[in-house]
């Protein structure tokens, strides 16, 4: 990256996308112990849902210090509204962290061709450089028609240039071969082959991220979605006096229903876990003040994943099903028997 009187120029940029639960998140925060000491960099991360969890798993990891600048996007796909809510997060990133390196994160159930094509516009032109497309895949995923079937799946792998086979200590000896040949059959005619490598535990090298991106899209991808509300989203509303503000969000064949709750709302750690063990969901992320300490939760289909926070500003949780697998109600009455202090609810 370099500077000319104060205007950002050629900052080396990766999109780092895959579906739901495929390790996107812990890829990122793998590269951030990579990072080198001195560099700066800026993470703009993309979530399904409105209440925006990734932003506290980051700030919270011990991974991430002064040197790393975190902007959300929450509430859909990021390039939706002619790409307005990524364009002036993006900019106000831009100017707050003048990075040495910009990651960014689409929903998995995002659109990643828009994405791209926004960040190969004439504006940023100058002001990004493109780099390598990196699409964490499940492998295992390749025998449920929800994935293969689903066109931002699909789409995922057509813009990388790299295709990391993530969990490959859980794949069987069919899967890596599975994965190649699916990859080489979506192979689309006249573009540079994705390249194929594998991880565990999201663990891709920094390496990896290095030389222009040959994947830029030509044709305007179009998708439909629900209307956005011009209300302020749920992550960026003040919290009322009952202490817990719910969203709820709808598209691509799943549902996501979320809560924030106020940081004087202390959690019981073991309902915590006794709960989200018991959630049947795509995926679940949150962050919890406990009587323990801060935690962070992870939960996919291989399990529930918890590890302590340095801090969180204030309890969320985003969970993300089929959209006939919802609970709402059930659930948000067991989060308040969690609460220590649930009289306050």
């Amino acid at each position: 990256m370099t500077q000319k009187n104060d205007k950002i120029l050629a900052v080396p940029t990766n999109i780092i996308t895959g579906f739901l639960g495929v390790g996107k998140t812990s890829a990122i925060m793998h590269l951030l112990k990579e990072k080198p000491s001195h560099e700066r960099w800026a993470i703009l991360v993309n979530e399904f849902g409105e209440i925006g969890v990734d932003g506290s798993l980051f700030q919270g990891s011990s991974a991430t210090n002064q040197q790393v600048f975190i902007k959300e996007v929450p509430g859909g796909c990021m390039c939706c509204a002619s790409g307005l809510p990524m364009q002036i997060a993006l900019n106000l990133l831009l100017a707050e962290a003048k990075p040495d390196r910009l990651l960014i994160e689409p929903t998995g159930l995002g659109h990643p061709v828009e994405v791209l094509q926004l960040l190969s516009n004439n504006y940023y032109s100058e002001i990004l450089d493109l780099q390598k497309t990196v699409t964490l895949v499940d492998a295992r995923n390749l025998a449920d028609r929800r994935y293969t079937e689903h066109a931002t799946f699909n789409q995922q792998i057509a813009i990388a240039d790299i295709v990391v086979g993530n969990k490959v200590d859980l794949y069987s000896d069919v899967h890596q071969q599975a994965l190649a040949s699916y990859i080489s059959n979506q192979q689309i005619q006249g573009r540079p082959a994705q390249q194929l490598l594998f991880a565990e535990h999201g663990k891709i090298e920094l390496s990896w991220l290095s030389g222009k991106t040959e994947h830029v899209p030509d044709v305007h991808h179009h998708h439909h979605h629900e209307q956005a509300s011009a209300a302020p989203i749920v992550a960026e509303q003040p919290m009322p006096t009952s202490g817990y503000l719910k969203a709820a969000n709808q598209g691509e064949g799943f549902s996501s229903v979320g809560w924030r709750f106020a940081p004087d709302k202390v959690f019981d750690r073991a309902k915590l876990v006794a709960l989200l063990t018991s959630i049947s969901a795509e995926r679940i992320k949150a962050v919890f003040i406990t009587s323990d300490g801060i935690f962070g939760y992870n939960s996919t289909r291989d399990g529930l994943t918890e590890a302590m926070l340095d801090e969180c500003l204030e309890s969320r949780i985003e969970i993300i099903c089929d959209e006939d697998k919802v609970k709402e109600s059930a659930w948000e009455q067991a989060l308040k028997q969690a609460v220590i202090n649930e009289a306050r609810l």
